[in-house]
């Protein structure tokens, strides 16, 4: 990675995560794709509790499988490009 820079890659990454933000918040107003994401933060084992004045939610079950879905998508990356 000679030409790339710490702060290239940075970038890149931030481009990356705010384009995901966009699709999330549009992915709603989009024909057909709303209902493919709509388990998305409510999944059994998804922490929330409403009071009169106060709210708290915690995706538990949500953030265990997106993060085996990322592992499995990186690791079939990394295996890609190791051949």
């Amino acid at each position: 990675m000679p030409e790339w820079t710490f702060g290239k890659v940075l970038i890149g990454i931030g481009l990356g995560i705010a384009a995901l933000g966009v699709f999330m918040v549009m992915v709603d107003r989009i024909p057909g794709l709303g209902s493919v994401f709509s388990w998305l933060g409510k999944l059994p084992g998804d922490i929330s509790i409403k009071r009169e004045n106060f709210s708290f939610y915690f995706p538990i079950a949500t953030s265990i499988v997106l993060s085996l879905i990322l592992s499995l998508l990186f690791y079939l990356v990394g295996w890609f490009f190791r051949r």
